[in-house]
């Protein structure tokens, strides 16, 4: 008899498009979502994906540690990512089709904890609205502060839609996403309760409870920093579900990404014995 299909919510469920990042001598999968459930399911969340990819690419093959809720494509999204002194450029060679909120099942909008992870502009605003109110929902604020100039470049730019932000808990960002001219920190710090601000090698920031704080970056040797925002902001989440403290989940959060950056693509992904080891090992490593 084949085995039933579980319809009930997954633990963690993060939408956005799978990336192909274009790397020397081929490719691997990236995107938010990619980065996200892999780190889920090294916290022993069971992590579900609502994405589109173009046909040819078998996501069931390459993302075995979720379930996968795939609305069908033209083309996949595809990234090229260069570093330089501490800063990513980026060439877009390809777009899937935006993600629609049919595309979320119906029994998904009852998971306990969602992400949502755009990689450039593919989810509308109002997402956040799909899911229970009882879910602590993330945003990942970069898709919707990213546009693709005439030499098909990333850019960035200052969001003026309707706030992706509603009804959220935590919005995560990162200090390239932001422009010394933007006043969306000022809305942001407004209107959630949560805002965590990644600045690579410099560590983060945190506001909560009515005030900013920050912390310095666990040492590691950087390896490859792709994904390392993805990868801080799940961390970040599952254990402020746990411990309902937002400065503990920075300090989960920034140990985990900080073990990530150290390796290349998914392979890197933490557990958590290793987070926990990570934040022995620095317990100075906090926010202040």
């Amino acid at each position: 008899m084949p085995a039933r299909r579980r319809m009930s919510a997954p633990d963690f469920v993060v939408v956005g498009h799978v990336v192909r990042d274009v790397v020397p001598g081929g490719w691997r999968l990236g995107g938010t979502v990619t980065f996200a459930a892999a780190q889920a399911h090294a916290l022993g969340l069971r992590a579900g994906i609502v994405t589109r990819a173009g046909p040819g690419l078998d996501l069931g093959r390459e993302l075995p540690f979720a379930e996968v809720r795939v609305a069908p494509s033209d083309v996949t999204t595809s990234f090229e990512n260069v570093y330089s002194l501490g800063r990513r450029r980026q060439r877009v060679s390809a777009r899937a089709a935006p993600i629609l909120p049919g595309d979320v099942p119906a029994d998904w909008r009852a998971a306990p904890l969602v992400l949502l992870g755009p990689v450039l502009g593919e989810l509308d605003p109002s997402f956040a609205a799909l899911f229970d109110d009882s879910a602590l929902v993330g945003v990942s604020a970069q898709g919707w502060l990213r546009a693709v100039n005439a030499e098909q470049r990333v850019v960035h730019t200052a969001w003026d839609g309707e706030p992706f932000w509603r009804g959220v808990d935590v919005v995560f960002a990162s200090d390239e996403d932001i422009s010394e001219h933007d006043d969306v920190l000022a809305h942001w710090t407004r209107d959630v309760p949560v805002v965590a601000m990644t600045e690579s090698w410099r560590g983060a920031r945190v506001y909560a409870e009515g005030s900013w704080r920050r912390m310095e970056a666990f040492p590691e040797t950087e390896v490859d920093p792709t994904g390392a925002g993805d990868i801080f902001a799940t961390a970040f989440l599952v254990r402020l579900h746990e411990s309902g403290d937002p400065h503990e989940a920075a300090r989960f959060g920034a140990a985990a990404a900080s073990i990530s950056v150290g390796g290349e693509g998914i392979a890197s992904v933490p557990s958590r014995a290793q987070i926990q080891e990570r934040l022995q090992q620095y317990p100075e490593v906090a926010l202040r």
